[in-house]
């Protein structure tokens, strides 16, 4: 019975490989790029906030408040950026029998958290020596909030994913949908700035949760923080659930061809 398991995540890690060898080369850096670049653009932001805006920003240091938002933020646009090309893009892989939809988004998925991740380290480390943030004020409230991000991403990466093999406008509009994210995702503001009227709308979307639960993990009582785990948990297996449902579809129009 353990067996049918290790086949699968044999065929995810093999999958994976293939995904850094053909995005990034056999040679040079390799899965560093794939921590490389959320950290580029993180520290890039952080420098640019740095200079245009106070230390504190409602009492918040910018350094740690930037990172916890746009951090999740990037690990949303990545899931979904490149979840929308993951079936054209590995069409032929379809043929072989063992291989499914699902472990080709998986693998491409499981590739952008673990970069994401450790991107999200590496910045948390840096802003840590230099005195920008303490230590979590809770450690378990922080991945929980890390992992609702991921889940949700997942879930808005297949059900883009499953639109796009339906229909070919999508490909042209996800990029603007992902733009469009920035101002409802709570990445450069919290929930608790911005009046109750508005909160209880943009709390209707599933973005907004796992940001501020990560801030709520990180800051602790120095930040009132408004968030539904189950509710976001709820949305990106929804989500989830009604990408795989049209993704099976378009599975089975590739075998056709």
């Amino acid at each position: 019975m353990l067996q049918a398991p290790a086949r699968q995540f044999r065929i995810i890690g093999a999958l994976m490989r293939r995904e850094m060898s053909t995005r990034f080369g056999r040679e040079g850096l390799g899965f560093a790029w794939v921590i490389g670049e959320p950290l580029l653009f993180c520290f890039g932001v952080l420098l640019l906030w740095s200079a245009i805006k106070p230390e504190y920003e409602h009492g918040i240091r910018i350094g740690p408040f930037i990172m916890t938002g746009y951090m999740c933020l990037l690990l949303y646009r990545h899931m979904i950026s490149f979840s929308v090309g993951a079936l054209s893009g590995n069409v032929g892989l379809l043929h072989h029998r063992q291989i499914r939809t699902l472990h080709i988004f998986l693998a491409r998925n499981l590739l952008e958290f673990l970069g994401g991740t450790a991107a999200f380290i590496i910045v948390y480390i840096v802003l840590l020596a230099l005195g920008q943030v303490e230590l979590p004020h809770n450690w378990l409230l922080l991945y929980a909030g890390w992992f609702t991000t991921a889940w949700v991403g997942f879930g808005i990466g297949l059900a883009f994913a499953g639109l796009s093999s339906r229909f070919d406008i999508m490909e042209r509009l996800v990029p603007v949908l992902t733009y469009s994210m920035i101002p409802i995702s709570g990445a450069f503001f919290m929930l608790h700035w911005i009046p109750q009227q508005f909160r209880e709308v943009l709390l209707w979307f599933p973005f907004p949760h796992g940001i501020e639960m990560v801030r709520d993990g990180v800051f602790g009582h120095i930040a009132p923080t408004y968030y539904n785990a189950s509710y976001a948990w709820f949305m990106g297996t929804v989500m989830q659930v009604f990408g795989l449902l049209l993704l099976a579809g378009a599975k089975n129009r590739v075998d056709l061809e």
